[in-house]
């Protein structure tokens, strides 16, 4: 590349694009908000149209499958094709999701309704995060926490407002939210204008397979484990939040008989802690290696997990944030260390370990649901507790830092 517009495209993508990082991050708390109105609003769903914990397991079961099984499918196309657009169309499945929840006459129509929030999410998270991957400047971990946080402030806020605004007024006031997937589309269109220009994403093509040429020095069988170790990982990471985000306010109004207000107040509080762990993990995996993080973020939950079921009101909250914070950590180091196993494969390992994630967690709710009906929530607390121990087969990863060295 030796051309003047090839110079300065270099120049362009080596740097971090704070910019687009902030309006990605942006852009992802306007979509997990919208995301996060789903299980904040099943108390009324439930009231609404009589449903049991099972049904209401379903509702988190459609939503994550279709949230899930098309993310892989679009990081394998995006790897090959970008599609600067991409994002703003799937904001716009989101939008019709909202309208059709205000709407819904039924609970099959909430279930189509989730349907359509959960295919917008399957093409924003993927293509956000290689767009993410791409304005980093090689601060990868940064850039993946970054994002992450958005998407976090976002699940913490939702419930907030849904408290706010839906859960006083009722399920129709979730057409209000329609004014956040609008603002995400107008964001999400700038964005793809600066990640348009051919030369930018002929270089990022150029450079991720001479990357995946040169870093590529695991043997194939290590890598293979290395993402079996890192799926587990994800399985009991989101199984043990699928207790928590689908069935946290039941499981306090269930055992301290607070209000359903009350009930998401301390749910926002647990989303923000959520929130405040996963900036902390990425930055801490840029500098002292992603392995350590994912290991004590895992495991290193554990007490407090197996302490939760037996502590009052006061100590549940206490707990809560503190497991929302350490589990958090993980995923942006666990998400960035996938890439640098695959490093010419952004798209497909952001997808898979998205899609994963949340078919986990939509899996974990009908599982927990289930369970929660035959055996009672507090059951399920107690069976969840023991999930963070299966962070110990993080000492089968590789250290990819001493590699790289």
């Amino acid at each position: 590349m030796d051309t003047e517009e090839s110079v300065v495209t270099k120049q362009h993508v080596s740097a971090t694009i704070y910019p687009v990082l902030f309006a990605l991050s942006f852009s992802h708390l306007l979509n997990d908000t919208i995301q996060s109105l789903i299980p904040a609003i099943y108390p009324i769903v439930k009231d609404s149209f009589q449903l049991s914990f099972s049904q209401i397991g379903v509702i988190t079961l459609v939503f994550q499958l279709s949230s899930s099984l098309l993310q892989p499918l679009v990081g394998i196309i995006t790897d090959s094709k970008p599609y600067p657009y991409a994002l703003p169309v799937g904001m716009g499945f989101s939008l019709t999701g909202l309208v059709m929840m205000a709407l819904a006459p039924s609970y099959y129509w909430i279930l189509v309704s989730v349907a359509f929030v959960g295919a917008g999410s399957s093409v924003f998270h993927p293509e956000a995060s290689r767009m993410a991957y791409v304005a980093s400047g090689g601060r990868r971990g940064f850039a993946q926490s970054l994002f992450q946080v958005g998407g976090n402030a976002g699940s913490a806020i939702g419930p907030l407002l849904a408290a706010m605004l839906i859960a006083p007024f009722g399920r129709f006031n979730v057409i209000w939210f329609s004014f956040a997937a609008l603002t995400a589309i107008v964001i999400l269109y700038r964005v793809g204008k600066w990640y348009k220009p051919k030369s930018i994403r002929n270089y990022i093509l150029r450079r991720n397979k001479v990357k995946a040429v040169v870093q590529q020095s695991l043997p194939r069988k290590t890598v293979i484990v290395s993402i079996a170790v890192l799926l587990v990982l994800i399985f009991s990471k989101y199984f043990y939040f699928a207790s928590l985000t689908s069935y946290y306010t039941f499981y306090l109004m269930d055992k301290f008989g607070v209000s359903v207000q009350q009930s998401q107040f301390y749910l926002f509080i647990f989303l923000f802690a959520v929130a405040a762990g996963t900036m902390i993990g990425g930055p801490v995996g840029d500098r002292i290696g992603r392995k350590y993080v994912i290991w004590l973020s895992i495991l290193g939950a554990s007490p407090f997990t197996l302490a939760l079921p037996y502590a009052n009101l006061f100590w549940t909250i206490i707990l809560s944030f503190v497991i929302g914070v350490i589990i958090a950590s993980a995923f942006s180091a666990i998400l960035v260390y996938a890439q640098e196993l695959l490093p010419g494969n952004v798209g497909l390992v952001s997808g898979l370990f998205f899609g994963f994630a949340f078919g986990m967690g939509g899996i974990g709710s009908a599982v927990l649901g289930k369970l929660a009906d035959s055996q009672g929530i507090d059951f399920v607390y107690h069976i969840c507790s023991f999930l963070p121990l299966i962070g110990i087969v993080a000492a089968l990863l590789p250290d990819l830092a001493k590699r790289s060295h």
